[in-house]
């Protein structure tokens, strides 16, 4: 009886082995395929209140790559102040946006971002905003980004988007991961 349990606990053992990885931790995967790399990119929305933002030439260096966390500055013609951090929590993913002056202090309004409440895919993750960041944008008189949702998609070999949604409100920046671009000059406050 025994000798004919250890052909199924092997089998039993090696389809765990193979079993699929959890869209969150897929997504982080593929993010983790671009570390070291840049990428041009644009602002594909056309809102006017985000005419700062309009027509600048933007970058994403996907900087920083360790277990379970990827850091992402976000260069916007010469304004380093954007880093976007995505880790791995003991539910799904978190994103944060750290945004720093140039003398490398934190900005008032930093470190906001949510965490995933779905599996989403390996592609697409959305980010809705967290407690802190709710609380954050009120003290700081912009309660409406309370009820942002960030959201991060993939295009394996074609694109990256980031966008951030909500009512009323519609921002997104695209960027080509068909050629990389030189990495730019750390962000400030790295």
């Amino acid at each position: 009886m025994r000798n004919a349990l250890i052909p199924a606990l092997a089998l039993i053992l090696s389809a765990c082995a193979t079993t699929p990885q959890q869209p969150r931790d897929a997504f982080l995967a593929e993010l983790q395929t671009l570390c070291g790399k840049a990428f041009a990119g644009a602002m594909t929305t056309t809102d006017p209140r985000d005419n700062d933002l309009a027509g600048k030439p933007m970058v994403m260096h996907v900087r920083e790559c360790s277990t379970g966390r990827v850091a992402i500055p976000l260069h916007v013609g010469e304004d380093r102040s954007r880093t976007w951090i995505v880790s791995k929590t003991g539910t799904g993913l978190r994103l944060k946006h750290d945004h720093r002056h140039a003398d490398g202090s934190e900005d008032t309004i930093t470190q906001y971002g949510g965490d995933t409440l779905a599996p989403g895919t390996a592609t697409r993750q959305d980010f809705p905003a967290d407690q802190f960041s709710k609380d954050l944008f009120t003290r700081e008189g912009r309660p409406q980004s309370g009820t942002n949702v960030w959201t991060m998609e993939i295009i394996p070999g074609q694109r990256f988007i980031y966008a951030v949604r909500r009512e009323n409100r519609h921002v997104q920046f695209e960027f080509d991961l068909t050629r990389t671009v030189e990495a730019p000059p750390a962000p400030w406050g790295h």
